[in-house]
């Protein structure tokens, strides 16, 4: 297969680049990848509320577009692999409808067993009146296999709250109580969206982080392991997957998404994407009058990472 590329990237698949980003259907182009490719499955779908990258259906319709997808995204997995579906919220009528709720049983009833369902909670977003502002959204990781499920917790734990607290009796009295290497970091996740002033904002319209992607990619893929995106959009899931020596095969329908795409990744092949680091600290609110703080540089990625 002739191999176009763009700096690194590769717009034709070819599992054995860094990052292959391919312009066209999903459908049409995943049918056309072998069984078992990929170590983990990291999207965003979109929701069915009409924005302007996607084409509003009955909510029947939709479920049996997304019913498809996520088949063909299991095919695709290896043995041990893993699926994290990021979802939000759908509108039927005036009533909102929480999308994670409607595609668990999808996932269930093509077999794959529901690991973990993350909250991923941010403080900016549209300001309700007639109800309470949305806050949060949901990532739903699925296994093949529950049992060879991969799982390296080490490498996404996080500071302990009191990393000097002992036991005070028993046999392991006066021994740290909490593991050296940090605690895990649960199920509630506060990571801030990519709004208006957002180091990584582009021109789409629901752009997720690169540090969600991150931290998904270091605790279900290994590290040789390939991560699939089939919504690639602006190319967040394979810049994450650069960032952490994975390599990356992504999927995108809009022509112009996928131009982004491929520049931010080739910004991460060579050390200069902008990002908001996974580690760096949530800025505390300050109130009337206060003065803000200085205003920290974005992190770019290590040419060698």
């Amino acid at each position: 297969m002739v191999c176009l590329s763009k700096e690194g990237v590769s717009l034709s698949y070819d599992p054995d680049a860094r990052a292959s980003l391919l312009l066209g259907d999903s459908f049409s182009i995943m049918r056309s990848i072998p069984d078992k490719t990929f170590d983990l499955v990291v999207t965003s779908p979109p929701y069915n509320i009409g924005k302007s990258y996607e084409t509003a259906a009955s909510l029947d319709s939709y479920l049996e577009g997304q019913k498809s997808m996520i088949r063909e995204c299991v095919r695709l997995l290896k043995p041990g692999g893993n699926i994290c579906w990021q979802v939000g919220w759908t509108k039927v009528g005036n009533e909102l409808l929480p999308l994670d709720f409607l595609i668990i049983p999808i996932f269930r009833e093509l077999g794959l067993t529901l690991k973990n369902r993350v909250i991923w909670t941010f403080g900016s977003g549209l300001h309700a009146r007639k109800r309470f502002s949305g806050r949060h959204e949901t990532i739903l990781w699925f296994t093949v296999d529950s049992s060879e499920g991969y799982f390296d917790l080490d490498a996404v734990r996080v500071p302990q709250k009191y990393p000097d607290k002992r036991h005070y009796k028993g046999l392991n009295k006066g021994e740290l109580s909490g593991n050296p290497l940090g605690k895990n970091p649960g199920d509630v996740w506060d990571i801030p969206n990519v709004k208006s002033h957002h180091v990584e904002k582009t021109l789409h319209e629901c752009q997720f982080p690169v540090a969600l992607v991150q931290r998904l990619i270091r605790a279900l893929s290994p590290k040789d392991g390939i991560v699939f995106d089939p919504y690639s959009g602006v190319a967040t899931t394979s810049c994450a997957a650069v960032l952490e020596s994975r390599r990356s095969v992504g999927i995108e329908l809009d022509s112009n998404y996928h131009e982004i795409g491929a520049n931010r990744i080739n910004s991460a092949l060579r050390g200069s994407l902008r990002f908001r680091a996974l580690e760096k600290a949530i800025q505390t609110p300050r109130r009337y009058g206060e003065t803000l703080p200085l205003r920290e540089e974005p992190t770019k990625a290590s040419a060698n990472e």
